[in-house]
């Protein structure tokens, strides 16, 4: 990419999916526009075997990704895969990379991926996903930090806590300064934290900030510095403002979502989110625990209502 473009014009102009390098060996796979079930991934190729953060939401794009990821690392296969959570925009095309490579995640990733199972094909049926297999992560961690055996190259698995989900990963390259966040950053895009806790995103906004990373990659959206963690702490914080009115106040929650004014985050994509997202941050409030399952249907009703009474559109 030119350096006379920045990333963020480089990614709103491109159609399809792009690499960007991010220091020797250390690549970006973005897929704008970021929406729903569009998700981004990562390609390490470390001496000892190539590492891939995160799969794709559909066998075809699972499929590209690993020609890519072959191109990038010399006709090498990944020998790892690393899930940065269980949802299935991030961890359906597994599959395609077995059985050549170990699948690697926290705990609660590979329990809440089978508990979930194929739930994108529920809410949209229409997609066409391909032959999926669920494949969860076989080798798992239950620590604060895990590092991966690569002595050549050091990469470390962060688990920041219940956030986006209860089972998040932070990859973390602490020698260049790299972070593949998951889902804990979507620039450009709504948060979500309906299957996690909007007081964890806060909690884990602030371990991301503390590795002080020159470049994220994000779960969704455009590659994206430390300016970021505040973007998102900001809507987090105004979300919780939010919540503790509308508990105050005894609003019906899909009254607040519509009324509510999120200053610069009522613009972004899938501002419907607010509708799930609301529900989990009065959970919080009143004590329900982090990541405990709240009901599908209220969310999707709500977000759909904010999306103007339509299907939640997803291009995957």
């Amino acid at each position: 990419m030119p350096a006379s473009i920045s990333r963020s014009t480089a990614y709103d102009q491109a159609t399809a999916p792009f690499t960007e390098e991010l220091a020797p060996g250390v690549h970006a796979y973005l897929q704008p526009p970021g929406s729903w079930c569009i998700s981004n991934a990562g390609v390490i190729d470390a001496p000892s075997g190539p590492v891939l953060v995160d799969t794709a939401a559909t066998i075809a794009r699972a499929t590209a990704l690993r020609d890519t990821a072959l191109r990038l690392c010399g006709g090498a296969a990944p020998r790892t895969v690393v899930n940065t959570h269980h949802h299935g925009d991030h961890t359906y095309g597994n599959s395609v990379f077995l059985p050549h490579a170990t699948v690697v995640g926290h705990a609660e990733c590979a329990e809440q991926l089978l508990a979930a199972g194929l739930q994108l094909h529920q809410i949209w049926p229409d997609i066409d996903w391909g032959e999926i297999i669920l494949a969860p992560p076989t080798t798992t961690y239950s620590t604060t930090v895990h590092r991966l055996p690569h002595p050549e190259l050091r990469i470390e698995l962060i688990h920041p806590g219940v956030a986006h989900t209860t089972g998040d990963t932070i990859v973390w390259l602490p020698e260049q300064r790299i972070a593949f966040a998951g889902d804990l950053l979507m620039p450009g895009r709504s948060p979500f934290c309906f299957m996690g806790s909007a007081t964890g995103m806060l909690t884990a906004l602030q371990v991301l900030r503390e590795l002080d990373p020159a470049v994220i990659v994000p779960g969704h959206g455009p590659v994206c510095g430390p300016e970021a963690i505040d973007d998102a702490a900001d809507y987090f914080h105004r979300l919780l403002e939010l919540a503790r009115r509308t508990r105050a106040e005894g609003t019906d929650p899909l009254a607040a979502a519509r009324a509510a004014d999120l200053g610069p985050h009522s613009a972004l994509g899938e501002s419907e989110r607010l509708g799930a997202n609301l529900l989990r941050a009065l959970a919080d409030l009143d004590g329900t625990p982090p990541g405990a399952p709240l009901p599908l249907g209220p969310a999707l009703s709500h977000m759909i209502a904010l999306n103007g009474g339509t299907p939640l559109r997803c291009c995957a």
